[in-house]
């Protein structure tokens, strides 16, 4: 039993540590201005989606029309 916990401590060392130097990389590429995350699709298209609904047009219909998540169109629409 204490072998076992011996080798789940180190396992949680290795985690640890590759979290960590995950997070220096996330911010030495943050510092360099690479790391930006992903465009915003459907609040770019808030516009659209809002112009869609006022011209009648179901929520689902909305989503295929734009190429967009139908959840994407509730949140917008909901905001």
């Amino acid at each position: 039993m204490a072998e076992q916990a011996g080798l789940t401590q180190q396992y949680v060392s290795l985690i640890e540590a590759g979290l960590e130097r995950q997070r220096e990389g996330i911010a030495k590429a943050k510092a360099e201005g690479k790391y930006k995350g992903r465009k915003p699709t459907a609040r770019a298209r808030a516009a659209e989606v809002n112009a869609l609904k006022a011209d009648g047009v179901r929520p689902v219909e909305i989503a295929r029309r734009l190429g967009i998540g139908r959840a994407s169109v509730y949140r917008v629409l909901a905001a």
